[in-house]
């Protein structure tokens, strides 16, 4: 073991840990997690500039990794550090050293038992459909368009076969890690705003791609393509080439972690902020 090592073990872990809640337009980013090489992620740009308000290095842990291009409303990350600041210094200090599409909205002293990943009781996602005839010209990176005329009729008769706990293989990509497929859905809600197609999902947690996979089923059964009983039928069979296509990343939002009421975190705005109609 080296000097450093010895020294490091000897001064036992940082005395402080926060918790902060990040947005950020995933459009420019390979994804929330840091990856090796001159690869951009909101992971890293968060890290770095954190480090620069602590005046040392903080790593951060954070609610649910997001996947290129996916965007967070209220993603919610936590570190430790031996850096005491006010939760302002936290919040301006760090944004003027973020990018422009990374923010973070508020910070808070926790206590050591927080972790961001594993005290959250329940993850929500939502995804924005923009459903006409036309592309849109604004935000086109922040919706997924679709010009085929989508019935949320049986969009919503199909996502009732999706909620409760279920094993979820058909809904989850093939490189997915997670050791098991077993997720539990609590909400599955279909709306729509004009031209404006929302997908509201909760769940205990959720594996690799499952969010887009079923926005490409419920789109494909919304465009008449398929009958609502197909989203059961891909669930039960259990094998992911049953499940269509997997719908673009571009209108998929991590928008609520929700954490036990002892450690105090702000409750979510539920965004984006483009819904204000949506609660």
């Amino acid at each position: 073991m080296n000097r450093n090592a010895v020294t490091q073990e000897a001064a036992g872990p940082p005395p402080f840990r926060y918790a902060l809640a990040v947005e950020y337009d995933g459009s420019a980013y390979h994804g929330w997690q840091s990856q090796p090489g001159d690869v951009a992620s909101v992971q890293g740009c968060v890290e770095r500039a954190l480090s620069r308000v602590a005046n040392e290095p903080v790593f951060v842990q954070c609610a649910g990794r997001t996947d290129a291009g996916v965007h967070a409303s209220h993603q919610v990350i936590h570190f430790d550090t031996h850096a005491k600041r006010d939760e302002r210094a936290w919040v301006l200090g760090t944004n003027t050293n973020l990018p422009r599409d990374i923010a973070i909205r508020w910070a808070r002293p926790v206590s050591g038992d927080f972790h961001a990943r594993f005290s959250a009781l329940e993850r929500r996602y939502r995804y924005v459909i923009y459903n006409g005839p036309v592309k849109p010209g604004l935000l086109h990176r922040q919706m997924t368009w679709t010009h085929k005329p989508l019935d949320v009729e049986p969009m919503r008769a199909a996502a009732a076969h999706l909620v409760g706990r279920h094993d979820f293989s058909a809904y989850r990509a093939v490189a997915c890690q997670a050791r098991s497929p077993v997720r539990e859905v609590r909400r599955l809600s279909v709306e729509r705003f004009g031209h404006l197609v929302v997908i509201d999902v909760s769940a205990n947690a959720f594996l690799h791609h499952m969010i887009r996979n079923f926005a490409g089923v419920l789109m494909k059964i919304g465009a008449g393509e398929a009958d609502p009983l197909w989203a059961k039928e891909v669930l039960d069979g259990r094998d992911r080439r049953l499940g269509g296509v997997t719908a673009p990343p571009f209108g998929l939002y991590f928008v609520d972690a929700r954490y036990p009421a002892e450690f105090g975190l702000p409750a979510s705005e539920l965004g984006p902020a483009f819904l204000p109609f949506l609660d």
